[in-house]
This record gives C-alpha cells, sequence and structure tokens, in this order.
C-alpha cells in the first residue's frame, strides 16, 4: 500500500482522538481550570518551577520519547507491517495517550507527586512500598538498555558502498575494515551531543534567568542544533563503547543533581528542535515519495522470523514496541518532572494526552521510513544479525531507513541523512537517561524513608542517590546484550504503566468516577506483561543470565502483590485509609 495513505489513516485517527476522546477523558477526571496546580503552591525554583507550557511541553515530549518510539518499532517491523501499525495507532489512542493524561492529571491533583505516592492513597503502605521497589527495578532495566544503545551507535560505521557514495565523495571520515571502507557515522553525532549539552546551560540561563522572548530560544536552539553538526562533520569523535559508557554515566549523575532549568530543560529544548526537524522532515519525505508511488516494502505479516527472534507476536510484540504505543516510564516522567511544571490544569491534556499522539506518529514514520526505504535484508543484517560476533543496531538501522527516505523524497544526501537520524535519537536517548536518573534519585528517597525510621543523612543526600542509579544502569548495561536488555524492559515498562493505570482507577473509584477508561486498558497490559515474564524467564535461564531470572522474578512478584492489594481494597470494597481530597 502506498505510504501516504496509510500516513494520512493514522494522522486523521490521532486528531479525532486529540479533538474528541481527549475532551471526554477530561470530563470523566473532572479537569477545571480553576484549581491552583503545584508548581504555583509550591514554587521553589528547584524541581516546583512554573513553566511556559510551549517549554513543558517540548521537555516532556523529548524525556518520554526517547529512543523508544524509533526502537521499539524498529525491532517489532520483523513480524510483519501490519501488526506493528495497528498496535502504535489503536494503542496509542485508546491505551498509551489514556496512560499519560491520567497519569499526568492525578499527579498533579495530588501535589505533583509520584505514582507510588498515589498508589499509597488509593492501595495503602504496601501498595506504596510495592510500586516505589518495582520503579526503582524498572528505571535500572530502562536506563541499562538506552546506555547500551547509545554507546553502540556512537561508534556506528556503515560501508562507504551500502550508502551509494565512494570515498572522497562524501563528508565521511572513514577508516578500513576487513578490506572494506566504513564512514564513521556515529562519529558525527558523538560531537553533536557534546556541543548540545555544553551550550544547554547558557539557553538555561537566558530563557529563565534573562526571560528571553520564545522566538529568540526557538532561533538559538536551531543555531546551536546545526552549529553542533557542523562541528560534528569537521570533528568527528570516536572513542569505544565501554568509554562512550563511562562518559555518558559521569554526565548523567552530574546532570540528575543540578536544577531541573540548568541543563535537563534547555537540553530537552535544543534537543526537540531535532525531533520537531525529523517529524517534519519524515513526513515531507513520505509526502514527496508517496505522490510518487512508494509503497511499503516489506511483509505485511513475517510472524514466522518474528517468533524465532522475538516469541508469540502476543504478549511479545506489545511490549517490544513500548514507547510508540504505551509506556509506563511517561508516568515516571508525569510524577516526577512534568507534573511539578505546569502553570495550569489544563495544560495536562494538551502535553499529556497530545504528547503521546506525536510520539506515536512519530513511530508510524519509523515504520513507514523501515518499510519502504530500507532492504529488508540489510534491516536483518544490522537489527537482527546471525553472526554472534555482531552486535544489533537498531539505531543504525533507523538511522539509514531515515537518510534513503530523505534522499528520495527531497534529494538530501543520504550520509547526510542517515547522520541526522542518528541525531534524531542519540540526544533523546541521552536525555531520558539524565530525566530516568533524577527519577529515581526521588525514588531511592522515598525508598529510605520505608526501611529506616530515621534515615541516615549521607542517604538523604541526592548526589548520593543519584550515583546509586548510576552505577547499578552502568553495571547492568556492561554486563549485558542490548539485544537481552531490550525485551525485559519493555515489559517492565509496559507492566508498570498497567500498575499505574491500577492507581489512577483506584483514584477514580475513590471519588466515584468512571472507570472503564482506566481499568480495561489495565488489565490488558497486565496480562500482557505477565505472560511475557513467564516467557522472558524460560530463556533467561537456559542462557543462564541470572540477573536478569531474578529482575524477573522480583518483577513477577511486585506485580502480583499489586493486584491482590487491588482485588482486596476495591473488589471487596475495603474501606479507605483516607477520604479524597480532590
Amino acid at each position: 500500500m502506498n505510504v501516504l495513505i496509510i500516513l494520512a489513516v493514522a494522522a486523521a485517527a490521532f486528531y479525532l482522538a486529540s479533538r474528541f476522546y481527549s475532551r471526554s477523558i477530561a470530563r470523566w477526571l473532572g479537569e477545571d481550570k480553576s484549581v491552583q496546580t503545584p508548581a504555583v503552591k509550591y514554587c521553589d525554583g528547584r524541581d516546583y518551577v512554573p513553566t511556559k507550557s510551549y517549554v513543558v511541553f517540548a521537555h516532556h515530549f523529548s524525556a518520554i520519547a526517547g529512543a523508544g518510539p524509533i526502537l521499539g518499532p524498529t525491532m517489532a517491523i520483523l513480524y510483519g507491517f501490519v501488526p506493528a501499525w495497528l498496535w502504535v495507532v489503536l494503542g496509542g489512542i485508546f491505551i498509551g495517550a489514556v496512560h499519560d493524561f491520567t497519569t499526568l492529571f492525578v499527579s498533579m491533583r495530588e501535589g505533583g507527586k509520584s505514582m507510588a505516592e498515589v498508589a499509597r492513597r488509593t492501595l495503602g503502605t504496601r501498595g506504596f512500598n510495592l510500586f516505589i521497589a518495582f520503579t526503582i527495578v524498572m528505571i535500572v532495566l530502562v536506563t541499562s538498555s538506552f546506555l547500551s544503545a547509545t554507546s553502540i551507535s556512537l561508534t556506528s560505521l556503515w560501508p562507504l558502498a551500502k550508502i551509494g557514495v565512494k570515498e572522497g565523495e562524501t563528508f565521511l571520515k572513514t577508516v578500513v575494515r576487513d578490506g572494506v571502507v566504513m564512514g564513521r557515522i556515529g562519529g558525527i553525532a558523538s560531537m553533536s551531543v557534546i556541543v548540545i549539552t555544553l551550550c544547554s546551560p547558557f539557553l538555561g540561563w537566558l530563557i529563565y534567568k534573562k526571560s528571553i522572548k520564545t522566538l529568540f530560544a526557538y532561533l538559538i536552539a536551531s543555531v546551536i542544533c546545526v552549529i553542533s553538526v557542523l562541528l560534528g562533520i569537521a570533528y568527528p569523535v570516536s572513542l569505544s563503547p565501554t568509554t562512550w559508557m563511562i562518559i555518558i554515566s559521569i554526565y548523567v549523575l552530574f546532570a540528575a543533581g543540578v536544577p531541573v532549568w540548568m541543563i535537563l530543560q534547555p537540553r530537552d529544548f535544543i534537543n526537540v528542535q531535532i525531533l520537531y526537524g525529523g517529524i517534519v522532515l519524515m513526513v515531507l519525505s513520505l509526502f514527496s515519495t508517496g505522490f510518487g508511488g512508494l509503497s511499503v516494502s516489506v511483509p505485511s505479516f513475517n510472524l514466522g522470523e518474528g517468533v524465532q527472534h522475538l516469541g508469540l507476536i502476543w504478549p511479545m510484540m506489545f511490549c517490544t514496541i513500548a514507547c510508540g504505543a504505551i509506556s509506563g516510564f511517561h508516568a515516571l516522567v508525569a510524577g516526577g518532572t512534568t507534573g511539578k511544571q505546569l502553570a495550569r490544569e489544563t495544560d495536562a491534556r494538551k502535553i499529556g494526552y497530545n504528547a503521546m499522539l506525536l510520539e506515536s506518529m512519530l513511530a508510524v514514520c519509523v515504520l513507514l521510513a523501515i518499510g519502504a526505504a530500507l532492504n529488508f535484508s540489510d534491516y536483518k543484517s544490522i537489527v537482527w544479525p546471525t553472526d554472534p560476533a555482531i552486535k544489533s543496531n537498531p539505531i543504525l538501522g533507523f538511522s539509514l531507513a531515515a537518510g534513503r527516505l530523505f534522499q528520495r523524497g527531497l534529494g538530501i544526501p543520504v550520509a547526510l541523512g542517515t547522520v541526522f537520524g542518528i541525531l534524531l535519537v542519540e540526544g533523546f536517548v541521552i536525555t531520558t537517561l539524565d530525566a530516568a536518573v533524577r527519577l529515581n534519585r526521588y525514588l531511592f528517597e522515598e525508598l529510605w524513608g520505608i526501611l529506616f525510621k530515621k534515615t541516615p543523612k549521607l542517604l538523604k543526600h541526592y548526589w548520593f542517590n543519584s550515583g546509586l542509579s548510576v552505577v547499578l544502569m552502568w553495571t547492568l548495561a556492561y554486563t549485558s546484550a542490548f539485544n537481552m536488555l531490550w525485551p525485559i524492559f519493555g515489559t517492565a515498562n509496559q507492566m508498570l504503566a498497567a500498575l499505574s493505570l491500577l492507581a489512577v482507577t483506584g483514584w477514580l473509584l475513590l471519588r466515584k468516577r468512571k472507570t472503564a477508561f482506566t481499568l480495561v486498558p489495565a488489565v490488558f497490559m497486565l496480562a500482557t506483561t505477565l505472560a511475557s515474564l513467564g516467557i522472558l524467564l524460560k530463556e533467561y535461564i537456559q542462557k543462564k543470565s541470572y540477573i536478569l531470572v531474578a529482575a524477573d522474578i522480583l518483577m513477577f512478584i511486585l506485580a502480583i502483590g499489586v493486584v491482590v492489594l487491588v482485588i482486596k481494597r476495591f473488589w471487596r470494597r475495603a474501606t479507605p485509609e483516607i477520604s479524597p481530597a480532590n
């Protein structure tokens, strides 16, 4: 089928959902524009900061997007284009966007608290404890997965012949491996990431201390992006994956401890210009190539190879495509940072629901780029290599597909388009890492309060908790392959979403409001992830990956614990510990 028709159907579905379904959800939640938000009520200049909606949207979108809506679809298209596309569109509208909007709204109504705190109100102290423990495990998995993917992609090489250029006819620096001339694609992205990071505090100072106009902020961010790429082309950075793991870990440790306006928000704001630009380029390229007759060439259904590499389509595809359809990590962003920055309650729908739909649209574009612009055999050799000595590199797979799509649709050289594709992912992987470690810092602080009657002073310090999060992230990434980490991360991610929807459902039940729109997605995702954990446990035991075996069993136990609490409290009509305040 023509790529333009597929894109148009998805866009129309997302528009109708934003226009009508999101407003119904707002009504069921009890949205009230006169309610004062936590950012206004508890403004402290560090974590609670009332912020312009366009800045919050940029931060929220870049934090939730990360690599998820690119890596997940890139890996899961192995099952075939049709099942992946259906899950992204329908899952995004009826599950993912509902999850994001409701968790952000409830977090805001509860004073900018995490979903663990919401679970305390709805499920009691045990629910809070289980939520904290599960969320910490999940964040360690997401950060280790992204750290592993980043370290591999920043060192990406690809034969010049397959890019379609000859040595001396491209701006890419080259290296010869086994007699093949390879282009250093990852090195350009490496320099760009460094430049953007170093410039972030300057832009943060201009926005928050000098209050520059919105237009100037966008212009400065765009200029920084362009300069970073030019410097990357001139001075590509070439380091080993292990070295990149260490450098990124040190950066994340620092970024997680400083005020959000200094690095987190301005870096997100700069990076989101690349992501916006990437989405625009992909949409324009799809329009251009669609009018030219470009069609999806990958198999509509390819269940055999999908099952061989990933497992049964249910539940594994629904966990492999996480952020493009639904992601529990989004609830952590909502309760950890975004819920503390909204200046108006009505911003929750615009940011929570619509940012998820935009992410789903990005996932649709990724599927179309890979499905129409990249040779399926090349795709499998990059993302699912048969040689155990070759590491899976889905970021490179997507980037090559994007480069070829840009070339066919807009005439952009394949090499430049491929570099832009890597940049599209890299900045947001690192953005997600520093946001996630900051969130884990909050959770560790809450965990120590559970374990100790009087928390030691050291355990209260944000540098200690940030450092603990970083050490755990690095250890798991260093000792586990990416293609083993991603399935269990996806499962943990989707299970956290299910548990968050259960907590929201409890919050609504206490207020005697409609619950079907959150309960049905919660039950579906819970069943899916429990089945996935069972499949993965068998695989990890066979491969003797005992760290992942322990993580799998722990998540299963914690999830069952939350389900039992839900049944006891609501299906048996137990009396709530506190009465609702809002």
